[in-house]
């Protein structure tokens, strides 16, 4: 196997166990800092190994057992021959044999591979929870969840948040040592606390779908992977608590946006615009199934921050084109978001609703008003924006000009094509 191939290999398996795998050995040594410090530990030695002699049959149960033995050395080397090195050993059944990575015995890791993803104390729930205690701060909490969950690197994470990624690497840095001074337990909280953690706990899983339904860097326009596994997650946190309202409407809008990821690319991976989307091919499953969780979501108090994220996706969902879709009470559901939860995303947001109900003159007052908003400096999104408005208006080299700058910061390679499409269309 060619080295950058080995590099893929390693990628790709990474993206889709490593929150188990730190999860699991997060329950084997009961310490959540430690277990994400194997884990990349057991990455370090895949991307050496694999190129070299070829992708073990069983990648994750490899990467698995190069962290359980990674723990042993450790507590080999700190001299502590406690019960959790005992309880260790024993599972491994070392009985102090020399350590070292070594290819995953199939038939010894199955349960550990191969465990049941809809199973309530799921290793993945816990250490969200674990991610999200109180001990930390609401952006720690979110910088590291997505980390050890998500799989997402350093800059990722400063994309979906909007900041630097040196301040992410010192909030994951910051969050583990206080969790580690804490002793927080690895374990889904019982029922009275879940509710403390419940808002991290759903914003992260908000963000995860984020960065799969709209990747912000790399070569494809949706990241699968990630999307899969918030929807796994959302789903999961709606049978441990199905009379929480937010938790229903955060399931209805995961389900009802990855509804339209069947027609949202094309057969070469290009984006498919709304407007241009063959509607026929959206998962009217997944549809159905959105709206009932919307339809949870509603009773009671009324629809939060995600419930009526949900309803707008509904209007989507049920409408039979962009023309007839019902945007006027799009406009006023981002005003009711806007009052709830508000952020330049969601301005943003408004005004391109605004754009469809009342023409791109009003949307463009509310997107020039976004201008000097920090939060939107570095995204592409306001001048891509902007310049879709400024087409529609005529107004040809100011929008060639907003085109430009929205190409130029943009990381991902099929947004990029969208914006040199536009700006070719202008010429």
């Amino acid at each position: 196997m060619t080295e950058p191939a080995g590099r893929e290999a390693v990628a790709a398996v990474w993206r889709i166990e490593s929150a188990r795998i730190v999860g699991a050995l997060a329950r084997y040594t009961g310490d959540f800092a430690l277990a994400e410090d194997l884990a990349q530990e057991a990455l370090a030695e895949a991307l050496v190994s694999w190129p070299r002699d070829g992708v073990p049959r069983h990648p994750a149960g490899w990467l698995l057992t190069v962290g359980r033995r990674r723990a042993i050395d450790t507590y080999r080397r700190r001299a502590t021959q406690d019960d959790r090195y005992a309880a260790i050993a024993r599972d491994l059944g070392e009985g102090g044999a020399a350590s070292g990575p070594v290819p995953a015995d199939p038939a010894r890791d199955a349960d550990d591979v191969l465990w049941d993803p809809d199973r309530i104390d799921d290793d993945t729930l816990a250490l969200m929870f674990v991610s999200c205690h109180p001990v930390l701060s609401r952006e720690a909490r979110v910088a590291l969840t997505l980390r050890v969950l998500g799989g997402l690197t350093s800059d990722e994470i400063a994309r979906a948040c909007l900041v630097p990624t040196a301040t992410v690497q010192a909030r994951i840095t910051r969050a583990k040592r206080t969790l580690g001074a804490a002793r927080v337990p690895f374990a889904v909280p019982p029922p009275a606390e879940r509710a403390q953690r419940l808002g991290s706990v759903l914003n992260v899983v908000y963000l995860i779908f984020t960065e799969g339904s709209s990747a912000s860097s790399g070569s494809a326009a949706i990241r699968f992977d990630l999307a899969g596994e918030a929807l796994r997650l959302a789903r999961i946190l709606a049978r441990l608590m199905p009379a929480e309202p937010e938790v229903s409407g955060l399931l209805a809008l995961l389900e009802l946006t990855a509804a339209r990821f069947p027609a949202r690319t094309g057969p070469d991976g290009e984006p498919v615009l709304l407007e241009q989307q063959d509607r026929r091919r959206w998962d009217r499953a997944a549809i159905r199934r959105g709206r009932a969780a919307l339809a949870r979501a509603g009773r009671g108090r009324g629809l939060g921050a995600y419930g009526l994220q949900a309803a707008i996706a509904e209007c989507h969902a049920v409408a039979e084109s962009v023309r007839a879709t019902d945007w006027p009470r799009i406009v006023l559901l981002y005003e009711a978001l806007g009052r709830l939860a508000p952020s330049p995303v969601v301005e943003l947001n408004r005004a391109v609703a605004v754009c469809m109900a009342d023409g791109p003159a009003a949307a463009l007052s509310i997107v020039d008003g976004l201008a000097a908003d920090p939060g939107l400096a570095t995204s592409h999104l306001l001048p891509s924006v902007r310049g879709e408005l400024l087409t529609r208006l005529g107004r040809t080299d100011e929008a060639r000009a907003a085109l430009r700058v929205a190409l130029q910061r943009s990381d991902n390679d099929r947004d990029r094509t969208v914006l040199s499409r536009k700006l070719r269309a202008l010429d």
